[in-house]
C-alpha cells in the first residue's frame, strides 16, 4: 500500500484458476470464516461461471484519496484523469479541520465543475455525522454525497433527514447478513456494491437490483483480477449515473497484472473475461505467509460448502 488502509500496509490475498479465468480471494485480516464465505463464492464465481452480458465497455471512475496532507491529496486528483473524487475522511488519525483541508484542496485540484464525494466508514455518530457533513460540503463547495456516516441503516436514514447532502449505504449493505433483503430506501440515497463481499458479480447484480437505488460499483483495494470483476458489474448494471470506485490501483505500489486502460483518462474498458496474472516470483509469498491463507481458504470453502450452493460441485473436488 502506498499509505496505511484499514490498519494495512500490504495487501495480502490468493489467486485461484478455474476453467472460466483467474479469481481472487483476499477478505480483509480481520474478518472472521463466517464473513469470508462470500468472498469464496466470489472466487469461485469467476473461476467457473461467465460473467454476464455487457450492457456498456467504458465505466467512468472516481479517484479515491486516502488520508494524505493536502498537498498529496491535489497531486493525486491532478494525476488521475478523474472528474470526481472520493476522499476518505474520518481517520482517527486526524482531525475534522485536517479533513476539511483536504476535501478543499481537492476541490482547488479537480475545479468547480468536478464531483466530490467523501466516505467516512461508518465512524460518526449520528450529531457528529450531521456536524461533519455540514464542515465538509462548505468546505467541497458542494459534495455529490456521503458514504456510510454512520454504521446502521437507522443512524443513516436519521442523518438523511437531516442534512441535504444525499447519502450512501456501503457497509450496511455489504456487512448484512442477508443483502438482498436490506431496505435501504429511506436510508440511502445511493447504494455502494462491492463484487467480492457480496458473492460474486451475478449475486451483486442481483443486489443492486433488490436495493432499487442507483448504484456506485467499488472495489475493495483488489488486484487488477478484482477490479476485473467489479467492471463486470459495472457493464452489467441496467443503468450507471455514477463514476465508479474502481480505480484502487493507484492505492497499491504493483499489481499482479495489466495495467488495465481506458479509452481515456478516467475511465477502464470492461473485460470479457477475468484477466491472467502476471507470472512474476515477487507476488509469491513467505512460507508462512502461505500457509496462513491456505489455511484461511480451506476454512472458508468447507464452510462455504455447507450452503445449499456448494463450491466443491463447481470445482469438482
Amino acid at each position: 500500500m502506498r499509505v496505511p488502509f484499514r490498519g494495512i500496509t500490504v495487501r495480502e490475498g490468493v489467486l485461484v484458476r478455474g476453467p472460466a479465468g483467474w479469481a481472487e480471494f483476499a477478505p480483509f485480516l480481520d474478518y472472521d470464516d463466517a464473513e469470508c464465505v462470500p468472498w469464496w463464492r466470489s472466487a469461485v464465481e469467476s473461476a467457473t461461471v461467465p460473467w454476464p452480458a455487457q450492457l456498456r465497455t467504458e465505466i467512468p471512475l472516481n479517484a479515491t484519496v486516502p488520508v494524505v496532507p493536502p498537498a498529496r491529496a491535489a497531486e493525486i486528483v491532478a494525476a488521475s484523469g478523474c472528474s470526481t473524487a472520493k476522499v476518505k475522511v474520518a481517520d482517527p488519525r486526524t482531525t475534522l479541520g485536517q479533513d476539511a483541508d483536504r476535501v478543499a484542496a481537492v476541490r482547488e485540484a479537480i475545479g468547480p465543475a468536478g464531483h466530490i464525494r467523501i466516505d467516512a466508514n461508518a465512524a460518526w455518530t449520528q450529531d457528529e455525522a450531521v456536524t461533519a457533513i455540514g464542515v465538509l460540503d462548505r468546505a467541497a463547495g458542494g459534495l455529490q454525497y456521503a458514504e456510510q456516516p454512520c454504521a446502521s441503516l437507522a443512524d443513516l436514514a436519521a442523518v438523511r433527514r437531516r442534512v441535504a447532502v444525499p447519502i450512501a449505504a456501503d457497509e450496511s449493505i455489504r456487512r448484512a447478513a442477508d443483502p438482498l433483503r436490506v431496505a435501504v430506501a429511506g436510508a440511502a440515497d445511493i447504494a455502494v456494491i462491492k463484487v467480492a463481499p457480496l458473492g460474486g458479480v451475478h449475486a451483486a447484480l442481483a443486489v443492486a437490483r433488490a436495493a432499487g437505488l442507483p448504484v456506485v460499483v467499488s472495489s475493495a483495494v483488489d488486484t487488477v483480477v478484482g477490479i476485473a470483476a467489479g467492471l463486470a458489474l459495472a457493464a452489467a448494471l441496467p443503468e450507471l449515473p455514477y463514476a465508479c470506485g474502481l480505480g484502487t490501483a493507484s492505492l497499491l505500489t504493483a499489481d499482479v497484472g495489466g495495467p488495465l486502460t481506458g479509452r481515456g483518462p478516467g475511465s477502464l474498458t470492461a473485460l470479457s473475461a477475468p484477466p491472467a496474472p502476471d507470472d512474476d516470483p515477487r507476488w509469491v509469498a513467505d512460507p508462512a505467509t502461505t500457509a496462513r491463507w491456505l489455511d484461511r481458504l480451506h476454512r472458508v470453502a468447507a464452510l462455504a460448502a455447507q450452503g445449499p450452493d456448494t463450491e466443491r460441485d463447481r470445482m469438482g473436488s
